[in-house]
């Protein structure tokens, strides 16, 4: 039996959506490999005796009407003993999530950890994108009723994004100043982002996937109608599309910034052929959905790149 591992910090499989989850994707494709895979979730990551545990179980994965995942009984398991470990549950980025960083930091020179643990705790998918402000719509992030009252003056229709959730969820697009609303949000998220609305939403988002400082594919993803969601988990559906030389020439800038803060995969969106303002690096998706549009294995290359 082999004793290569790769574990997985994720959600359970039986959430998983398996016609398009990347998780499984890549999961299935080291499995080839006659590598083990090990599934636990975050809450039952623990430090004893200064060794990192995690209780989880072995899973193999199957794309199978009838029978989509096999699971072995729960189990701990000492992390060290794994060749890599994949960060993949979904966010919010809150405590329970950055706690996880922390404890997986202790392992960072026995494993290889993808993405480094560090680097997703460092790199907020939204703040970081800061640093490339002048290829976004206008953006601000705030809490301040005054300067989001006052960034509606200038921008009438405003996208409102919370800063650490995800897949659309809690995004709403305002044509006017509505404190009520606004309240609401900045209550249950704090922080929140707030962005000049692109009407070519409707025409579709790109995602572009980029692994070890390179841009390795990208899809459009066309929100529903009467949507201005591109979130594949809000109805959006994909197509295969190219990249502008704009969109090139800044996903190149990003994806060298990446690699200098070791992370190694990653997926960054486009509306209009300008960043909206999300550097996916926590758990990003997509990969399936590429292969299925264009026959490409992006899994082959996450491994082989991992491996090198």
């Amino acid at each position: 039996m082999t004793n290569k591992i790769v574990a997985i910090q994720g959600n359970h499989p039986s959430k998983l959506n398996f016609e398009t989850d990347t998780t499984v994707f890549l999961a299935k494709e080291i499995q080839k490999k006659k590598y083990k895979i090990f599934y636990y979730d975050p809450k039952d990551l623990s430090i004893i005796n200064s060794k990192v545990i995690a209780e989880g179980f072995f899973v193999k994965f199957y794309y199978n009407k009838n029978k989509k995942f096999e699971i072995s009984k729960r189990q701990n398991l000492n992390l060290k003993k794994c060749d890599y470990i994949l960060i993949r549950q979904d966010p919010p980025f809150n405590l329970e999530y950055i706690s996880s960083t922390f404890i997986l930091d202790n392992l960072q020179h026995d494993v290889k950890i993808i993405n480094n643990p560090s680097s997703v705790r460092n790199i907020s998918e939204k703040l970081y994108s800061n640093r490339y402000n002048k290829f976004m719509p206008q953006t601000i992030f705030t809490q301040n009723i005054n300067e989001i009252k006052n960034f509606f003056k200038l921008n009438k229709k405003v996208i409102i994004k919370p800063i650490n959730s995800y897949s659309g969820n809690d995004i709403f697009l305002l044509s006017k100043f509505n404190l009520k609303i606004i309240k609401k949000i900045i209550k249950k998220h704090n922080y929140i982002m707030c962005q000049k609305y692109l009407s070519k939403i409707s025409k579709g988002d790109k995602r572009v996937f980029i692994i070890n400082g390179k841009i390795v594919g990208a899809i459009t993803r066309v929100p529903k109608k009467g949507s201005f969601l591109s979130n594949m988990s809000k109805g959006a559906v994909a197509a295969n599309t190219k990249l502008t030389k704009i969109e090139t020439m800044i996903s190149k800038i990003v994806a060298k910034d990446l690699k200098k803060e070791k992370i190694f995969f990653a997926g960054i969106d486009f509306i209009d052929q300008k960043l909206s303002g999300d550097i996916n690096v926590t758990s990003p998706t997509g990969l399936k959905t590429y292969y299925d549009l264009s026959n490409i294995n992006l899994a082959k290359t996450f491994w082989k790149d991992l491996k090198a």
